[in-house]
């Protein structure tokens, strides 16, 4: 079975002010099949959002490979979305034209409109027409003239979804994009993605410090962690302590979040990787999801 990404063997090292090397991500493996909904969770500085760059290819791995449809990633492209918690909007622009902003610049960039002004015209009307679909998707058709300023937090929220929605991406990433937001608006916006992720068919990444959410929203929950025990002393940085697949139906419906399974579930996430306190073996990782894997160095369970 051919995986839409494919991470193995991948260490990210950083060098800090004083010339000394440390290990943020440890030794990722990691498949991915297309149309999964991946909730990343872990405590502060695990690397979430460094694994968030590694897949966008904003950033290499200092070792390992990371494929994207068993191509290595070397740079962004349009396959590959993301929407930050800080909306990337532009204010002088109105929604509209914020929403279809990367099909003019990847049609026609910022000098050749200006050598071919019938052909961009055009083209702008079709990408208008395109737009204002998308806006009509994220519930915004109305507010297509108004700018960013003009729009609530969970407002604009939807339209930077419906600007990399609309470069139709294979996956999408999100590093917490719902956090700057008040709990109803959160609500709104969780119900809103996993519609969005139904009917669009696309591979999702979502990154969130919210354990309810992630649970919530995953159909597979990733734990990062650096809080985990080896055999060997000089292990640092983070690995994948737990790849699970969530129980259930998915979407899931509201009533999910007040279950016994969900409390369940977010205990066990606490537990395996979140508290510096309690920490797990190696050996004991819950990796049980289907597409799973390890490629375990033996000096990893041997001490030095």
């Amino acid at each position: 079975m051919t995986h839409l990404l494919h991470l193995e063997d991948v260490y990210v090292r950083y060098t800090n002010p004083k010339g000394v090397e440390f290990t943020v991500l440890n030794d990722i493996d990691l498949k991915v099949s297309s149309g999964e909904f991946v909730s990343v969770v872990g405590p502060s500085g695990c690397g979430k959002s460094t694994l968030l760059r590694l897949i966008l290819g904003s950033e290499p791995p200092t070792s390992g490979k990371v494929h994207f449809e068993g191509q290595t990633i070397r740079e962004p492209g349009r396959n590959r979305g993301i929407v930050f918690q800080k909306y990337s909007l532009f204010p002088h622009l109105t929604v509209l034209d914020n929403v279809i902003y990367g099909l003019d610049a990847e049609a026609f960039g910022f000098v050749e409109g200006l050598f071919r002004p019938f052909k961009r015209r055009q083209a702008r009307k079709e990408f208008l027409e395109e737009g204002r679909a998308y806006l009509d998707r994220v519930g915004l058709l109305e507010s297509a003239d108004k700018f960013p300023h003009q729009l609530s937090g969970g407002m604009q929220q939807r339209v930077a979804i419906a600007q990399s929605l609309i470069m139709k991406p294979q996956i999408l990433l999100m590093d917490e994009p719902f956090g700057a937001l008040d709990d109803s608006t959160r609500q709104e916006m969780q119900l809103f993605m996993l519609e969005c992720w139904d009917k669009a068919d696309m591979t999702v990444f979502f990154v969130t410090h919210d354990l309810e959410e992630a649970c919530f929203l995953g159909s597979r929950v990733l734990l990062l962690s650096q809080f985990y025990e080896s055999d060997n002393p000089h292990q640092e940085g983070s690995k994948i302590v737990t790849d699970i697949a969530v129980p259930g139906e998915h979407p899931k419906p509201t009533a999910y979040k007040y279950s016994p399974e969900m409390n369940q579930l977010i205990e066990k996430i606490r537990r395996e990787g979140l508290n510096p306190q309690q920490r797990q073996h190696m050996k004991d990782f819950d990796l049980s999801h289907r597409d799973a894997f390890r490629t375990v160095d033996p000096k990893d369970w041997s001490p030095s």
